[in-house]
């Protein structure tokens, strides 16, 4: 029986994965990114926690199969390079050749929202479903479609960047270099920062009590949800206009690719139904009924597994096609 491994890289934490060929785990390790180390460095951090996981399980290198690692942003999975990641800093590294010459294992690389989404198709909420739109909200948005069991790319490996529609009205500074891009609303830090303008505008809030810091730049979606719950106007505002502006940008996609299922994950998904809830009534409004009557819309099951399952059963595939 062969195993494989697999990896998601965000920019605070790596979370590593020992798989059997079923796709069940048998160990998991996670660590610190330390992204300000450089790539070299977290290579071989990479490296270590493959040791590491190993030795949680009590299996050897011999018996892995193929190693799969998720990461963020712009990746070219047929050369194996990491084009560009922002969060990381990181341009043209050939992140799949250089961790392969370390440990004498097949490497496959991919982004890190397709690898999520991958995953949920295979093992989480996506499961069953022909045609699987997935999206994180996390720091950023970002989307990936699964058909039939294949990942769709696009020219130069680029689709999936539904953060970056830009929304009427809005004009705040996106990581991209644009303004007014759906992620300055839909995502954890979209969340806070229209709480803390409407604040900062005057609006009273049992957010004020509750963060740390007068200027309130501690202040999380997390929170957010909190004050949702409280009743608190100020919070009930911001996840109904956030929830709004998501089914605007969605409804392009419905439209275009005819998802059976929408998964949404990421940190700022664990809102629920307080996102979710106005997000349907406004998509609803936007898309042919066709579409609607047989979408169905989930939240993400499987949270920091998702990823490592989807880059393993990707590394797994990738083999086999080789």
């Amino acid at each position: 029986m062969s195993l494989t491994i697999g990896f998601d890289i965000g920019g605070t934490n790596i979370v590593c994965g020992l798989l059997d060929e079923n796709g069940q785990f048998l160990a998991k390790v996670k660590q610190g990114t330390e992204r300000e180390r450089g790539s070299d460095y977290i290579i071989g951090k990479l490296a270590a926690m493959i040791d590491e996981v190993l030795a949680e399980a009590g299996e050897d290198r011999s018996r892995v199969a193929a190693v799969g690692v998720g990461t963020p942003g712009f990746v070219d999975p047929i050369r194996g390079v990491s084009v560009f990641a922002g969060n990381l800093q990181w341009r043209n590294v050939p992140l799949a050749r250089l961790l392969e010459e370390r440990i004498g294992i097949p490497v496959f690389i991919d982004n890190d929202v397709r690898m999520y989404v991958y995953g949920e198709s295979i093992r989480g909420a996506g499961r069953g479903f022909d045609c699987v739109f997935g999206i994180t909200l996390g720091t950023g948005l970002a989307a990936a479609l699964v058909d039939r069991g294949e990942l769709y790319y696009g020219g130069a490996f680029m689709a999936g960047e539904l953060g970056h529609i830009r929304i009427e009205g809005e004009d705040a500074q996106c990581g991209c270099g644009m303004r007014g891009c759906l992620e300055t609303v839909a995502s954890a830090t979209g969340i806070a920062r229209l709480a803390k303008e409407a604040i900062r505008e005057g609006r009273k809030s049992v957010l004020q009590q509750w963060c740390a810091d007068p200027d309130m730049q501690s202040l999380t979606a997390h929170q957010v949800s909190q004050a949702y719950d409280a009743g608190d106007d100020v919070a009930v505002e911001v996840m109904n206009y956030v929830g709004k502006q998501l089914a605007k940008g969605l409804s392009y996609a419905v439209s275009l690719l005819s998802p059976d299922v929408i998964v949404i994950g990421g940190g700022a998904a664990l809102a629920g139904e307080r996102l979710f809830k106005p997000m349907r009534q406004e998509l609803s409004k936007h898309v042919y009924h066709g579409y609607w009557e047989r979408l169905q819309i989930r939240q993400g099951q499987l949270i920091d597994d998702g990823g490592v399952i989807g880059s393993a059963a990707f590394a797994r595939k990738r083999l086999a096609e080789r």
